[in-house]
């Protein structure tokens, strides 16, 4: 598949907002005045990825996620392959991490996949607006994996 570049519909992208003093920093992660309910996280985690390394691509059927990327360098790759999306077709690559510190709220059917593009390892938090596995870890996970299927047209080039 041909992929042509572009913002994906439904995709946020927003300044991860620090505040200094003399002390150091401290950075409000999400407000629930901030997002509305069908992205208000059902939960968190923080994840480390080593240098080299790659997570995805991957998509969710019901789950939004929304990532923080604030320590290490990342490069963030999301391609909308829903259908009769008006982005439909459209990939999307950012350079991201601790000098370009973003939040990304990914909806449901865009796959996304970063790779950690530093010498280190870094780290991103997590706040997806549905359990992992459901209530309790009872139910099916929400993921649909494509880094392990032959050919397929999610690359990270």
């Amino acid at each position: 598949m041909i992929w042509k570049e572009g913002h994906i519909e439904g995709v946020l992208i927003e300044p991860f907002k620090s505040f200094s003093d003399d002390r150091g920093w401290l950075a409000e992660l999400f407000r629930s005045d901030d997002l509305s309910g069908d992205d208000f996280p059902a939960m968190g985690y923080i994840s480390g990825t080593l240098a080299g390394k790659q997570r995805g691509p991957h998509e969710h059927v019901y789950q939004s996620d929304r990532f923080g990327f604030f320590h290490g360098h990342y490069r963030l790759f999301l391609w909308d392959a829903r259908k009769g999306s008006t982005s439909e077709g459209v990939r999307c690559v950012l350079d991201v991490g601790l000098a370009h510190s973003v939040v990304v709220t990914i909806p449901p059917g865009v796959v996304h996949a970063y790779v950690n593009a530093g010498s280190e390892d870094a780290f991103v938090l997590n706040f997806p607006n549905k359990l992992y596995a459901g209530l309790n870890r009872k139910e099916s996970v929400d993921e649909i994996r494509h880094e392990d299927l032959e050919n397929s047209p999610y690359t990270l080039d």
